[in-house]
C-alpha cells in the first residue's frame, strides 16, 4: 500500500510532467501557425512558375517532352522515393503512418531518400538502398533547404542515375486529420499542367521555350519540395499538439485520482491520531 510520502512524490512527478506537456502544446501551436502563414506567403510565387510551365507544356510539347519522358524503355529503370519524417517523436502516429505508406509503395530493395532521423533510423535497419539523407529542421523549413534537395534530385535525374523520383509527405487536412500521401516529382505529369486556369495566356520565352522550361523545372521542384516540407512540418506540430492535449487531460485525471487517494490517506491518518489521543486520555482517567 502506498504511503502518503509515496503519493506526494507521485503528485509532484505528475505535476512536473503536466507543466512540460502544456508547454509543448503551446510551442507546437505557435509553430503550426507560423508554418501555415509562411507557406501561404510563398504559394503565389511558385504558382506563377507553374502557370508559365503549363503554358509551354500545352503549346510546345516538343520543348517540354524531355521532362515528361517516363523512360519506360529502360530495362533497369530506377525509382527513388523521398520519405519525410521528423527528428523526434512525441507526435502520436505521425511518423509511423508515413513509414507504413512507404513500405506499401516501396518493396524491400527499393531506393529511398530520407528527410528526418526517425525514418532514416528505420530504413537503415531494413533491406533498403539509402541514396541520401537530409536533416529535418526543428524550425519551419526554409526555401534554401528545399533548394538543396531539388538540386540533388535534378543532378541524379539529368545524369540518368535515377529515372523517377517520388515523395511521401504528410498532408494536414485538419488538425486532427493527417494523411500521408505519395506525389511524383520527376518525370513531370502532364495532368498537373493541363488543368491550369491560365492556359490561354501566352508567355514570351527567351532565348527559346525549351531553355526557359528547363530553367523553370528546378524552381518548380523547389516549390513542390518546399510545400511538402512545410506541410509535413505543420502536420507534425498538429500531431504533437493533439498528443500533448491528450497527455494534459490524462495527467490531470491521474493527478485528481491521486489527490483523492492522498486526501483519504491523510484523513485516515488524522482520524487514527485523534483516536489514539482519545484512547490515551481515557486511559489516564
Amino acid at each position: 500500500m502506498e504511503t502518503m510520502r509515496d503519493l506526494r512524490a507521485r503528485m509532484k512527478s505528475i505535476g512536473q510532467s503536466l507543466q512540460m506537456t502544456k508547454a509543448m502544446k503551446l510551442i507546437s501551436t505557435a509553430k503550426l501557425r507560423k508554418a501555415r502563414r509562411q507557406l501561404s506567403d510563398a504559394i503565389p510565387y511558385f504558382d506563377s512558375i507553374k502557370n508559365a510551365m503549363a503554358d509551354i507544356a500545352v503549346n510546345s510539347n516538343i520543348a517540354a517532352s524531355t521532362w515528361f519522358d517516363r523512360r519506360e524503355r529502360k530495362p533497369d529503370k530506377k525509382i527513388a522515393t523521398i520519405i519525410i519524417s521528423s527528428d523526434r517523436g512525441l507526435a502520436g502516429g505521425f511518423n509511423i503512418n508515413a513509414i507504413r505508406l512507404a513500405e506499401e509503395k516501396c518493396p524491400e530493395g527499393s531506393i529511398v531518400m530520407t528527410i528526418g532521423s526517425v525514418c532514416k533510423r528505420y530504413f537503415m535497419d531494413k533491406n533498403y538502398i539509402l541514396l541520401e539523407d537530409f536533416a529535418s529542421s526543428r524550425k519551419v523549413p526554409t526555401v534554401y533547404e528545399a533548394r538543396d534537395i531539388a538540386n540533388f534530385i535534378m543532378d541524379q535525374y539529368s545524369n540518368e542515375r535515377i529515372d523517377e523520383f517520388r515523395v511521401i509527405y504528410t498532408r494536414m487536412i485538419s488538425t486532427v486529420k493527417l494523411v500521408p500521401e505519395l506525389f511524383q516529382l520527376l518525370p513531370l505529369e502532364k495532368k498537373l499542367f493541363e488543368k491550369n486556369d491560365l492556359i490561354g495566356r501566352r508567355y514570351n520565352c527567351e532565348p527559346d521555350e525549351e531553355s526557359a522550361f528547363a530553367a523553370m523545372v528546378p524552381h518548380y521542384l523547389k516549390g513542390v519540395i518546399y510545400g511538402c516540407l512545410v506541410e509535413t512540418f505543420a502536420s507534425e506540430q498538429a500531431a504533437r499538439m493533439t498528443a500533448m492535449d491528450s497527455a494534459v487531460k490524462n495527467a490531470g485525471d491521474m493527478l485528481a485520482r491521486i489527490k483523492l487517494k492522498y486526501n483519504r490517506a491523510r484523513q485516515q491518518a488524522i482520524t487514527q491520531e485523534v483516536s489514539e489521543i482519545v484512547a490515551g486520555a481515557a486511559a489516564l482517567t
